[in-house]
């Protein structure tokens, strides 16, 4: 059994068919490059797998267990994550604080039933996290705001990593990173990969996604139109996919 199973998914926005009978599998530890042209459906399609969008039809599952209709805070609990293109981080806050931000772990006060924040904690875990990520970041104490975009996403990832999760979705990840913040990100998906964390990459940079990748995904007007492992494909047939040339 797939982690991940897409059955006849379908979705509209009033005349709109936003989505029209998507289906594809994800596997544990795999990486799919899903791309498209703008408006082809891909973050409709993930906000429908994470619960934001309530399917019109068929049915998506995570490990067998029907994810329609649940809210994204159990979606989230059974192992799905999602990082938004914008990440949603607190920048004027430091590294440790937005990796626990709104769950921070807490103590008791000299015994007493009153509860504090564990500070020590949250930095000894999210330098924890941070190295089992093999990011390059300066400290945990380090405001966020004042890192690049490329260790911003360091810190995105490494917040998602502390649920748990079995599938991380990502999106446009690498986009206005430089070069070498962009070859980071690619190693820290590897890195997830491999901890046996599927991934799904939304981006429209296909050498990224031919580079980290095991197959990739095309969708146009909602629709799938190409499902192939990368070694059995070229950027000119993914290109001819997505335009509606091949």
């Amino acid at each position: 059994m797939s982690l991940l199973e897409l059955a006849d998914v379908r979705k509209h926005f009033g005349p709109v068919q936003a989505l029209d009978g998507v289906s594809f599998a994800v596997d544990g530890g795999e990486v799919i490059g899903l791309v498209g042209d703008n408006g082809a459906g891909k973050s409709t399609l993930m906000k429908t797998v994470t619960g934001v969008h309530a399917p019109d039809g068929g049915s998506i599952r995570l490990d067998g267990t029907l994810l329609n209709g649940r809210e994204p805070g159990e979606i989230r609990a059974l192992g799905v994550e999602m990082i938004y293109q914008d990440l949603a981080l607190a920048r004027m806050q430091d590294v440790a604080s937005n990796i626990f931000l709104g769950r921070e772990p807490t103590r008791r006060l000299f015994g007493l039933p009153i509860r504090m924040i564990d500070r020590p904690r949250i930095e000894r875990e999210a330098a924890a996290m941070i190295r089992k990520l093999g990011a390059r970041l300066p400290s945990v104490d380090y405001v966020v705001g004042h890192l690049s975009g490329g260790q911003q996403q360091s810190v995105a990832i490494a917040r998602a990593l502390t649920f748990n999760p079995r599938l991380v979705i990502m999106d446009e990840p690498t986009a206005a990173l430089a070069v070498r913040e962009v070859e980071h990100v690619l190693d820290m998906i590897r890195e997830l990969r491999r901890q046996g964390i599927a991934v799904i990459l939304i981006s429209h940079r296909l050498n990224d996604v031919f580079a980290v990748c095991d197959r990739i995904i095309a969708l146009r007007q909602g629709q799938v139109v190409a499902d192939q492992p990368i070694a059995q494909t070229s950027m000119n047939e993914v290109v001819a996919h997505i335009v509606g040339a091949a």
